[in-house]
């Protein structure tokens, strides 16, 4: 047991773990209505992503804390260069299933599973903390113990309780009988109060994830049982207090991680869901109109774009002063990918320097990145230098697109550059016709890349083959 006299300040600058119920809590009081008032009054156009990393062979692993934004909650730019922003240095110094929550004080709190790699069958007592001003920086690092039952602390993620004046931390653990949800109740982060089942509905659930919203909250779980998504209510938030109000949602051969997000404009809410698969690291998205209702329309994946080898995220969302200091402070990249219009699953890649559309996840990652640079003939043109392969461009050769390098002859110049204009198939998107042969676009086919002739009078598919998204 720590001494009461002993600041939570001076054990956090030590480094060291806090146990449950160490420390006396302080009351929030009125001051946590006002922060509340404040916060719902708050202005968001954007959101923020924090997730981990991992890719099918490992080789794009990172057990970090990453972070992307975004404009619309459905297309993501990752950034410092897709690179960590924060590392756990205590533990097993590493993170799976990070979260982050915006407190009433309007500042950040991160919760995150210690674990790393893919090695399950570990169980931790303590989870990561991290507090954070405005997430440009991450300070007070800390593990803090939820329990100390011989089980996992894993997907912990937190909301505000109105009513107790409190958050609530809600983990996946085992509680003897079956997978449940844990609770612990705290006003710090620190002191932790004493575990609870959060929720037990009869069967084994994984991965929880609640959304305030109005007079309810909306908890999204999976069932291990049949391995889908589902979203239930309660009124107060309150342990054993949720009723299951969809069906069972999957898309994929596997799903979990769900995370409930309600669009910063008009009246949509989202419902993500990731493979856990590393081979398959796709990300889902469902879409309705009534959180409360069991009407989820599935998002086809022509609509968003997650960030490279994003696995089990969090959404928060954020204002525009709160995004430009997050692109100022980390970085935009440095490199696009292209993105097919009507195999959006797949995206431009090289491979023994053929150049071609595979589907994502792929390694090595850097295979799909791509600086888009000036025309190598023509600065009002555009090249494709390879991220992986510097000085290595993606050219015309016989029609075919190739990955060479730079032989800095005119007809290589010519060959290595094109004109972007408005989508083929879909005037937002973009098309890319070639420089030396202006009537020809690059197009995939048996998805190998190609130029071929094209314009408004080709075929549907055909405009569609040359039609590309520039994203992340």
């Amino acid at each position: 047991m720590v001494p009461r006299h002993v600041s939570r300040r001076t054990l956090l600058k030590a480094g060291l773990t806090v146990p449950v119920g160490a420390l006396a809590a302080p009351t929030l009081g009125a001051t946590g209505t006002a922060h509340a008032a404040l916060l719902s009054a708050a202005t968001y156009s954007a959101y923020a992503m924090g997730y981990f990393k991992e890719s099918p062979n490992q080789s794009g692993d990172s057990y970090a804390l990453q972070l992307a934004v975004s404009s619309d909650g459905l297309n993501w730019m990752p950034l410092n260069q897709n690179n960590p922003v924060a590392t756990p240095t205590a533990g097993m110094q590493g993170l799976r299933d990070p979260y982050i929550l915006r407190k009433q004080d309007g500042t950040f709190v991160v919760l995150a599973t210690d674990l790393k790699g893919r090695v399950f069958n570990l169980d931790n007592q303590y989870i990561h903390v991290w507090d954070s001003a405005n997430l440009t920086g991450f300070t007070n690092y800390r593990r803090v113990r939820l329990h100390t039952m011989n089980t996992h602390s894993w997907a912990p993620e937190a909301f505000w309780v109105p009513s107790r004046n409190r958050y609530a931390v809600i983990y996946s653990a085992n509680n003897g009988t079956r997978d449940v949800f844990m609770v612990n109740y705290t006003s710090d982060f620190v002191t932790m109060g004493t575990p609870q089942v959060f929720f037990d509905p009869g069967f084994n659930v994984l991965d929880g994830d609640v959304l305030a919203d109005g007079a309810g909250f909306y908890l999204a779980y999976k069932n291990l049982g049949d391995n889908n998504l589902y979203v239930a209510r309660s009124s107060t938030g309150e342990p054993n207090s949720f009723t299951t109000l969809t069906g069972g949602l999957r898309q994929g051969n596997a799903i979990e991680a769900p995370i409930l997000v309600k669009s910063n404009t008009g009246n949509a809410f989202w419902l993500w869901g990731d493979s856990f698969s590393p081979a398959n690291a796709v990300f889902y998205a469902w879409q309705s109109s009534n959180v409360n209702g069991d009407a989820w329309s599935p998002i086809g994946q022509r609509t968003y774009t997650a960030p490279i080898n994003a696995k089990h995220a969090t959404i928060t969302p954020i204002t525009a002063a709160e995004q430009a200091a997050l692109v100022n402070r980390w970085g935009a990249p440095q490199w696009n990918r292209l993105k097919s219009y009507n195999l959006p699953d797949r995206y431009v890649r090289h491979a023994n320097n053929i150049v071609r559309i595979d589907p994502f996840p792929m390694d090595p990652t850097a295979d799909q990145q791509w600086r888009l640079v000036p025309g190598l003939a023509d600065p009002a043109g555009v090249s494709f230098e390879s991220v992986n392969f510097p000085g290595r461009y993606l050219r015309h050769s016989n029609y075919a697109l190739r990955l060479d390098p730079n032989a800095g002859t005119p007809a290589f110049r010519a060959d290595a550059t094109f004109h972007r204009t408005a989508g083929l198939a879909d005037g937002a998107w973009a098309s890319f016709r070639s420089y030396n042969f202006p009537d020809r676009y690059v197009r995939h086919s048996g998805y190998e890349l190609r130029i071929d002739p094209l314009g408004t009078g080709s075929a549907l598919a055909a405009r569609q083959d040359a039609t590309f998204q520039v994203t992340y």
